[in-house]
């Protein structure tokens, strides 16, 4: 997940409509949609994001046919509306990844972690990844094949990598494993290209080894988390800039009780670990934290 581009400092000006364009949208159904965003998903939406909020949504109201945003307040409040709550939060979240992205993060992997887990399983071990906002599946894959490259058996081993999103459509893609083949060419090392295959419209598809490795499932980190077990490094990057204070302070500590000693958390270029869990980690990287 990627940080919703701010709009134009005129689009958030104060008023009744709020913003004005083909549908206007008003204060007070500014409201309205920020406060079902915060209560299904945790997605805060300060006022500042009006602008875009009213460009997204209005093609939701194509959509389905409505012609005012008091039409669609009235929607996503009504048992009726449970339905559209997906296509909105899609709407209203940016997912923005690619293979490899914040390449600081696997050299660490690879060259200091990696090797410990992996003698870890070699001997039985169970070794555990999350990737906790994995958008169109990128991310876990990046993961899955520096596994590959650290341990060649890892399929053969307690070896698993879960990769979670809140968005549906994001993570049918993941599941499928087929992406663009440049996406794929630029981004992923060569030596680790041996395990994507050719797909069917010069497009690349990650091989039967590196999807055997990743577990997808649907999580919205305001509902409980349907995890078990200790996760030996997370990366939760680009996600806890949608939510307000008190929410990324419970995923802080959240992911604090799930991390062992030693373990590592991996979050996005502007956030950083605050709060009652920031005594728990320690800074060892750019945005690379592990747990004390």
């Amino acid at each position: 997940m990627t940080p919703l581009r701010q709009p134009d400092a005129q689009g958030a000006a104060a008023g009744n409509p709020l913003l004005r364009g083909e549908v206007e949208l008003g204060e007070a159904h500014f409201a309205r949609i920020a406060a079902v965003a915060k209560r299904e998903a945790g997605l805060h939406l300060p006022l500042a994001k009006g602008t875009l909020v009213r460009s997204r949504l209005t093609k939701r109201l194509r959509v389905l046919g409505l012609t005012s945003f008091d039409d669609y307040c009235r929607l996503i409040e009504s048992e009726d509306g449970k339905a559209e709550f997906e296509g909105m939060i899609e709407a209203l979240t940016t997912n923005v990844t690619s293979f490899f992205r914040e390449s600081h993060h696997f050299d660490d992997l690879r060259e200091r972690v990696l090797p410990r887990l992996a003698d870890t399983a070699r001997k039985g071990g169970r070794v555990r990844l999350w990737s906790a906002g994995c958008s169109t599946g990128a991310e876990p894959y990046s993961i899955a094949l520096c596994l590959l490259e650290a341990l060649p058996q890892a399929g053969e081993l307690d070896v698993k990598i879960l990769a979670t999103d809140i968005d549906r459509k994001a993570l049918a893609q993941a599941s499928a494993g087929v992406y663009p083949a440049d996406a794929v060419e630029g981004a992923v090392p060569a030596p680790m290209r041996r395990h994507i295959l050719s797909a069917e419209g010069g497009r690349a598809r990650m091989s039967d080894a590196v999807k055997g490795l990743v577990t997808v499932r649907m999580l919205n980190f305001t509902k409980p988390w349907p995890v078990k077990g200790r996760f030996d490094v997370i990366f939760c990057r680009n996600v806890v800039i949608y939510f307000d204070n008190d929410l990324t302070q419970r995923v802080w500590s959240g992911f604090a009780r799930l991390i062992p000693t030693g373990g590592r958390l991996f979050v996005g270029h502007s956030e950083r670990v605050t709060g009652a869990a920031a005594s728990l980690f320690t800074g060892c990287g750019v945005t690379s934290y592990e747990r004390s």
